[in-house]
């Protein structure tokens, strides 16, 4: 390739040409696209304009220029979106946005790729373009409304619990940028939301044991106990990471069965001993809901001798 000289200023204004179509992506325009001629003009505009001279200072404000463009996008068009968002449709908006965005950014990456290629190998103390287009959008959109972001979710998953419709898939997407994000840093956003939800299910079924001990028989407990842990795993796996699964089981038996096992032993030693043959077959059921669905041999007699000798220095 023939090296030609490209003017800073003229340098600068063909990549704002670049920008600015990029920026229709984000803009709600995701069918944009960049031909082959448009995309060998703008990567050779920065591919000449760095080795001409083998100017530094060119170079770098070349990258600067990618970094400002993103955060540009940001702030005149992301954050007005999302800011006056609630709810579900703070979560709808922040998929979406999130998606188009990185499609933004795909591009970017792709006209300053030898920024990437050659300039920041040399330069260890710069961040990659990619590195640069997820750190703004963590530090500057993300950070910003991950409490709120962390509410919809919760209150998304609350409604769902309680019986109501949600959209399950919308969940799913919104948790699954909490993994994206974490994933890049190392600074882990879904086990800090995955805490909060788990203290949330610990409350909600603490208050619902007490609530049955006091008005269900130990058969309809059990039962119930039975059916809210299989709705949990099903929950679960429609839109939680697989690794949560596992713990929500355990907070809910926990509360629904190892904290109360002696007072639920209580009260089925209390009650007629005709529905003892009831009890046994819900129970027998419950026995094989291990932690690992499927791998429990354990009888009744057996699950609760150990349940009771768990629970001893609780009860």
């Amino acid at each position: 390739m023939i090296l030609k000289y490209i003017p800073l200023d003229e340098g600068m204004m063909i990549m704002d040409e670049a920008i600015v179509k990029a920026k229709k992506i984000i803009e709600g325009y995701p069918e944009t696209k960049f031909s082959g001629e448009e995309y060998q003009r703008f990567y050779e505009c920065v591919y000449f304009m760095c080795t001409y001279h083998s100017s530094n200072e060119k170079t770098m404000q070349l990258y600067e220029k990618f970094r400002n463009s993103l955060e540009e996008s940001i702030f005149s068009t992301v954050l007005p979106t999302l800011v006056n968002k609630q709810g579900a449709n703070l979560l709808r908006e922040f998929v979406v946005i999130w998606s188009n965005y990185k499609l933004m950014a795909r591009w970017l990456c792709r006209f300053f790729e030898y920024l990437d290629r050659f300039f920041i190998p040399q330069h260890i103390e710069l961040e990659s373009l990619n590195g640069i287009s997820f750190s703004c959008f963590r530090d500057l959109v993300f950070k910003k409304l991950y409490c709120r972001l962390i509410e919809a979710a919760l209150t998304l998953i609350n409604q769902e619990r309680e019986g109501q419709q949600i959209d399950c898939v919308l969940l799913k997407n919104g948790l699954d940028i909490f993994v994206e994000i974490s994933d890049y840093k190392g600074v882990n956003y879904y086990e800090d939301f995955e805490r909060i939800m788990l203290t949330e299910i610990s409350g909600y079924y603490s208050r619902l044991a007490s609530e049955w001990l006091l008005h269900d028989s130990s058969a309809e407990y059990v039962q119930k106990v039975f059916w809210c842990l299989n709705r949990e795993k099903q929950r679960a796996r429609q839109y939680l990471h697989p690794d949560t699964e596992v713990k929500i089981v355990q907070v809910v038996r926990y509360h629904l069965l190892d904290q109360i096992a002696n007072k639920l032993m209580e009260k089925r030693q209390a009650e007629n001993s005709g529905m003892v043959t009831v009890y046994q077959e819900i129970l027998s059921k419950c026995a094989g809901m291990s932690l690992q669905e499927g791998s429990s041999s354990t009888s009744p007699e057996e699950w609760l001798s150990t349940l009771m000798a768990n629970s001893a220095h609780i009860c």
